[in-house]
Parts: C-alpha cells; sequence; structure tokens
C-alpha cells in the first residue's frame, strides 16, 4: 500500500463506518471491513509520519488523562421543562400561542448530553453540558465514538448537540462481562453512557459500543428558518437519524404523536423518557426567549413512570447533614426500565406509617427518568404473617446517640456524628454551594476517616504532603484539589450561606439575606430576617437559631474564606413602598425586572390581589392581567414602567 492507497482506504473505512453505524446499512462484511481496516493500520505502523487525522484507528482510544480540563460552550446550553399530561401541553402551547407555530416531535433519549464544536469541518472540541456554560473537554473519548465524524462537508465553525446514548442490548452485554469478572454491575444505561463518556482511559470508551444522537446546534451561521430544516442539514453531514421525527400542526397530532411514540417505548433499543416538542420556526427562540433555566420554546413531555412490584426485604438509616434521619427501602432487585432498582426513598416515618409498610412486604415501586425510585403502593393481600413491623429508631444508626423525635422528622443533635459531619462538607463542596471541584463523597470520606478533616474549616488546612500519602493521589490530583479549594476563597455571599447546611436556606433564600443584609448577615434579627419576601416564620427561626448555636464556627470560617457580599441598595422612587406582579414575555428575565422594582424599594408579589399597586405585563400575559383588570389594578407595559421610574 502506498501513500494514495491509505488516503482512499480511510476514505471508504470512513464511509462503511457511516453506512454501519449510522444509517444502518452496512456496505461491507464484518471480515471485509476488518482486513481493510488491518491494511491501514499496517501501513500506519511502517509510516507514522503519514498518519491521518481521519484514521478510523484514532478510534481505538488509549490516552489516559488524569483529569479532563473545563471547556466553555460558545452558546449556552440550557435543560427542558417537563410536562407530564396533556393539560401541561394545551397550557404549555397558550403560552407560546399555539396558532403561529408550527411543531417537532422527537423521542426525548436518555443519555449524556454532549456539545462537538467543528472548525473547518474537523472536530475540534467535544464538551459535556456541565452547568450549560462550563463543561468538561471530553474530545479524546468522544473521537473513539463511531457515529461521531471527525469530519464534515461545512466549513463554517459549528456546534452540534446531541445526546450519547447506549443500546439497551449493549448495555446487558457489558454487564454480563462485568459479571463474569466479578466486577460491580452498571446500574442503568442513561449512567452507563455518561461514566463511559467521563473515563480517563478512551479505550474504555472505545469499548462500550456508544450511540451520538443529535438533536440541535448551539453556535452556527445557517440560514435556515425552520428546525426541521437545520436537522436535515446536519443528518445530511453524516449523524445518526432517528426514524420518528415527525412536524406536527396542532395540539391534536402532537398529542397522536406522543401516544405513538409512548407505544413504541419498549421496542426502541434505546431508552427514552419521553416526547420532545419543539415549535419549528427558529424565530421563535428569540420572539420567546428563555427562564431563568429553560428555553420557552421547548418541553419535555415526559412518559409516566414504569411501575414495577418487588419485595421490601428491610429498612436502612440514613443520617443527613442537618441530622435527620432518613429511612431508605432495602429491596429485592428488580429492573425498572432498564435500571436496577435495589432500594427505594421512604421520606420519613410517618410516610411509612401512611403506607402501612412492613418489612417483607411486596410493594409496587416507580422510577421516571432521574427521579429516586417511590413506593407508591403496599399489596397488604399478599402477606403470610412474617412480616415484620417498622419501628421508629430512638439512637443515631451512626453515632450511637438519643434521637429527638418530632413527630415527621427524627433527628440527631450531636454536632459530631460522623453522618453529620461528612454530609455537612460534601453539601458545603457541591456545585450549587461552594463548588469546589474534586471534594466528592468519596474523597470527602477518605478524607474523614483518615483523620485529615473533622469540620468545614479543616479543608482549607489541607496541605500537599498530608494528601500525596493517601491511595490514588497524585502529584497532579493533589495540586488540583488545593487549588479548587483555593479558589473558593472569595466566593459570593450567597454561596457561603447556603453552604453552610442551615435547613430551609437554599441557594434563594441565601441570596435574599445577601441583598437584604450584606456583611451584616450574621447579626440579622428573628423579625428581620421574617421580614424578607417569601420567608415564614420557620425558614427564619431555623436560621437564627442555627447561627446562635454555631455562631463561634462559622466567623472562624469568614475569617477563612472571606466570602463578598452584594447588598442591595434601595434607590427612592416613584414606587418606593409599591407592591408589583410581573406577568407575560418582557425584553429581559423575568429577575431582572424583580431586581430593578426591589432596587428601587419596591417589592414583588406573586398573585394579584387588592393590595397590588401595578402589574408589568409584557406579551402573552395571562390570567394575572385578566384578575388585574377585573380588580382595576393599574396595568403597566414595559415601556410606561421605565417612563414612570424616570428612565425614559
Amino acid at each position: 500500500m502506498v501513500k494514495k492507497d491509505y488516503e482512499k482506504a480511510i476514505e471508504t473505512l470512513n464511509l462503511w463506518a457511516k453506512a454501519y453505524y449510522t444509517d444502518d446499512a452496512p456496505l461491507a462484511s464484518d471480515a471485509e471491513y476488518d482486513a481493510l481496516y488491518h491494511a491501514v493500520l499496517e501501513y500506519e505502523i511502517k509510516n507514522p509520519a503519514d498518519i491521518s487525522l481521519f484514521s478510523p484507528t484514532s478510534r481505538i482510544g488509549g490516552a489516559v488523562s488524569e483529569k479532563f480540563s473545563k471547556a466553555t460552550h460558545i452558546k449556552q446550553m440550557w435543560s427542558m421543562e417537563d410536562i407530564f399530561d396533556k393539560n401541561e401541553l394545551n397550557a404549555w402551547l397558550g403560552r407560546c400561542d399555539k396558532h403561529r407555530f408550527s411543531f417537532v416531535a422527537q423521542p426525548k433519549f436518555d443519555g449524556a448530553s454532549l456539545n462537538l464544536l467543528y472548525e473547518n469541518g474537523v472536530l475540534v472540541r467535544a464538551i459535556t453540558r456541565g452547568d450549560g456554560v462550563i463543561g468538561e473537554d471530553v474530545t479524546l473519548n468522544a473521537k473513539t465514538i463511531a457515529s461521531i465524524p471527525l469530519k464534515i462537508d461545512y466549513a463554517d465553525q459549528i456546534e452540534i448537540r446531541g445526546e450519547v446514548v447506549i443500546a439497551k442490548s449493549d448495555f446487558e452485554a457489558i454487564n454480563n462481562e462485568r459479571a463474569k469478572n466479578g466486577e460491580t454491575l452498571l446500574s442503568n444505561p442513561r449512567n452507563a453512557a455518561a461514566g463511559s463518556l467521563r473515563q480517563l482511559d478512551s479505550s474504555v470508551t472505545a469499548k462500550r459500543k456508544l450511540l451520538f444522537v443529535p438533536w440541535g446546534v448551539g453556535a452556527n451561521t445557517l440560514k435556515f428558518e425552520k428546525y426541521s430544516e437545520v436537522m436535515e442539514f446536519v443528518r445530511s453531514l453524516g449523524f445518526y437519524s432517528d426514524d420518528f421525527f415527525k412536524i406536527c400542526k396542532n395540539e391534536s397530532e402532537i398529542n397522536t404523536a406522543y401516544d405513538e411514540l409512548l407505544s413504541l417505548r419498549d421496542k426502541k433499543e434505546i431508552l427514552m423518557d419521553g416526547l420532545v416538542v419543539r415549535i419549528n420556526e427558529l424565530q421563535s427562540e428569540t420572539q420567546l426567549g428563555y427562564t431563568v433555566k429553560f428555553p420557552k420554546f421547548m418541553v419535555a413531555f415526559k412518559f409516566p413512570a414504569i411501575e414495577q412490584t418487588t419485595q421490601l426485604l428491610d429498612v436502612a438509616l440514613q443520617v443527613g447533614r442537618s441530622g435527620v434521619v432518613t429511612p431508605v427501602g432495602v429491596l429485592s432487585e428488580v429492573i425498572i426500565d432498564g435500571a436496577r432498582v435495589k432500594s427505594a426513598t421512604l421520606h420519613n416515618f410517618d410516610e411509612i406509617e401512611r403506607l402501612g409498610l412492613k418489612k417483607g412486604d411486596f410493594v409496587g415501586i416507580i422510577r421516571s427518568g432521574d427521579v429516586i425510585p417511590k413506593i407508591t403502593n403496599v399489596f397488604k393481600e399478599r402477606r403470610n404473617g412474617s412480616e415484620m413491623p417498622i419501628l421508629r429508631p430512638t439512637h443515631c444508626p451512626e453515632c450511637g446517640s438519643h434521637l429527638l423525635d418530632e413527630g415527621v422528622f427524627v433527628k440527631c443533635q450531636n454536632l459530631e456524628c460522623k453522618s453529620r459531619v461528612i454530609n455537612s462538607i460534601i453539601y458545603y463542596a457541591s456545585k450549587k454551594c461552594l463548588n469546589i471541584d474534586g471534594l466528592g463523597d468519596a474523597i470527602v470520606t477518605l478524607l474523614y476517616e483518615s483523620g485529615l478533616i473533622a469540620k468545614i474549616a479543616d479543608i482549607y488546612a489541607l496541605k500537599f504532603d498530608d494528601l500525596i500519602k493517601l491511595e490514588g493521589f497524585k502529584d497532579k490530583k493533589v495540586q488540583n484539589l488545593l487549588n479548587a479549594i483555593q479558589a473558593s476563597r472569595g466566593v459570593s455571599l450567597w454561596r457561603f450561606i447556603s453552604g453552610l447546611g442551615c435547613e430551609h436556606i437554599g441557594e434563594v433564600a441565601a441570596k435574599k439575606i445577601e441583598n437584604t443584609f450584606g456583611d451584616e448577615w450574621i447579626n440579622a434579627k428573628f423579625d428581620e430576617i421574617l421580614a424578607i419576601d417569601g420567608f415564614g416564620k420557620e425558614m427564619a427561626q431555623s436560621f437564627v437559631e442555627f447561627i446562635e448555636v454555631n455562631k463561634t464556627s462559622i466567623i472562624n470560617l469568614l475569617d477563612i474564606v472571606r466570602p463578598v457580599a452584594q447588598k442591595l441598595e434601595i434607590v427612592g422612587s416613584a414606587i418606593t413602598g409599591k407592591t408589583f406582579v410581573i406577568t407575560g414575555t418582557l425584553s429581559r428575565p423575568r429577575d431582572d425586572f424583580k431586581m430593578i422594582i426591589e432596587q428601587n424599594g419596591a417589592k414583588v408579589s406573586g398573585s394579584v390581589s387588592k393590595k397590588t399597586d401595578f402589574v408589568l405585563a409584557g406579551s402573552e400575559a395571562g390570567s394575572k392581567l385578566e384578575k388585574a383588570n377585573e380588580l382595576g389594578v393599574k396595568v403597566l407595559s414595559e415601556s410606561e414602567f421605565f417612563t414612570l421610574l424616570g428612565e425614559q
């Protein structure tokens, strides 16, 4: 084989691979493909300088990373709003004015979202969804996936987005092999796909038979007017195409598509958890915009949860960061929609009493998407007398201290209880709090059991010499963790407040506390906290008591972390002291207008009443506008609102 033959062979192999993996229409036998593949491999061994970037041999993997680097999406990736029945579909259609648009209906495959960046026709980066803005660079692993083209016939920069999935049969084959080798079984196809995509050794990814199913584009220079045209173009570039892709004119056709896809749920080789319904006209993206979390122009119409019957073998007790002891049902293993389910949430002991549940009972459980399995039925008629009552615990299963029984909740009050400490540090370091990368469940547990940390403040005293002695820690891993801990100093105050783990005080409440009090938050009194919009007595009492009990350790942690506060500065204006309700679609996110209103000394309410002074109404305002007109409340357009503030 000479270089010209080699280049031709690569084109042929890639063509055959596309036909096999993407089109499901093979052009050559396995033996024919293998013979040409090995001829290419032999040429590359003898001529390493000639190896093509697009050679199929690059898909075998083998590169090993100690850690994935972070990468930023050019255009943000979003989650989807979930709807669960036809009434919710009707409500969504009403919000987006169903008469102006047509719709695309396609499967919502259950996998791991991936963003592929192509420049000059070449795959240059593959990034996981992450938080929608920043994900992990898994380019080496993505290149091992046969259904991802290494080059496409399109020169402009484009982000192609889709789901990395694994077929049910391939998932079972992997688990059968793991069982033979005595390895832990993978829990379900979705987690298997996500875990395979994030393997540090790309050769492991290459063996997993992953499939990339495109569902959209990010940054691009395409001139199409409809989403269906965009997807037709994407498929023409050599990407996989599922055969269920319908354009619907109205609600009736969407419901028909949903029912049809639901009937195919068990037949399709790839797990689906619903139907994606998206407005076809791309102008809708600009017209409808986004909420804080979701695009308004698309929804995921979820399938009903699948219910299975199994037996409750036992009840395990878990102690959380706030000391609440949560009962967890230990089940006889059952497979639900591809997932191996061995446990189910029981919420609390009142729920056990409500269900009339006993150990040994046969129960009905459901699991839908990422939802933790839940017991929905107890088949009491199947009891044979061997069942045992589930008793409320009196002592902590972790530290043995006496538990406080508050009725609904049973709590361990020992602040030094191992489970409380470990879970409080895990929560503090989590993404929604201090976001300390690398300080997850297993590492926190290892550090605690090694005697290196006993409380949150201890993580800031960790040294290189302490960590390098631990099993699995190499120089780079140690330095990355220390850098992440250092980077958590100076974070926004709301992250710090949320990370403390005070019951009922999450991200939203912490932001309100920061905006109201700034650096004086720790000295806020009960009545002052209670006066914050949306705070009730239970929230205020929980916060004030938590600060009082833990004030010394919190102040010590503040001195270490030095979080930065941004107190909301109030300015007097024509709306100071007034109450607003916001409704409809505006030119900016609703939270932007809420902040403007609060900065001007007014407050925002969620419902219209006689006490409402103004309703700020955008396009497609609904029942709140009707209520305002009925009560004679002053309605402002966006321009009238800014005129009132003296900004126009």
